[in-house]
C-alpha cells in the first residue's frame, strides 16, 4: 500500500506499518532509453523502470514511431546480456545519484 503527498511517498509494510519516507526523483523517458521527454516520478529505479515500460507499452500501441525506433535501439542492446546489464547497471546507477525531490 502507498500513500502519495507532493514528492513523497510513504509505503507500509506488511504489518500495515509505515516503512520510511521515500523520497521521488525524477526521470525522462529519453534518460531510460526512450524517444520523448514525458517526465516519471519513482522512489525506486524498479518503479521507475515500470513505469518506463508501461509508458514503453502504451506508445507502442499507439504506433509512435520515434518510440519504435528507440525500441529497436534497445532490442539490439538486448542481444548481449552483458551490454543489457551494463546499460541497466548505468540507469541505476543515474537513477540512484539524482537528487530527491
Amino acid at each position: 500500500m502507498r500513500f502519495e503527498r507532493s514528492s513523497h511517498s510513504i509505503t507500509f509494510n506488511e504489518a500495515n506499518q509505515p516503512n520510511k519516507l521515500s523520497t521521488m526523483k525524477t526521470m525522462t523517458c529519453k534518460q531510460l532509453g526512450g524517444a520523448c521527454n514525458k517526465e516519471f516520478h519513482a522512489a525506486s529505479f524498479e518503479e521507475m523502470a515500470e513505469l518506463s515500460k508501461k509508458h514503453g507499452m502504451e506508445m507502442f500501441q499507439a504506433g509512435d514511431e520515434e518510440h519504435l525506433r528507440a525500441m529497436n535501439e534497445m532490442q539490439d542492446l538486448m542481444k548481449s546480456p552483458d551490454s543489457m546489464r551494463e546499460w541497466f547497471d548505468n540507469k541505476r546507477k543515474e537513477f540512484n545519484e539524482l537528487p530527491g525531490q
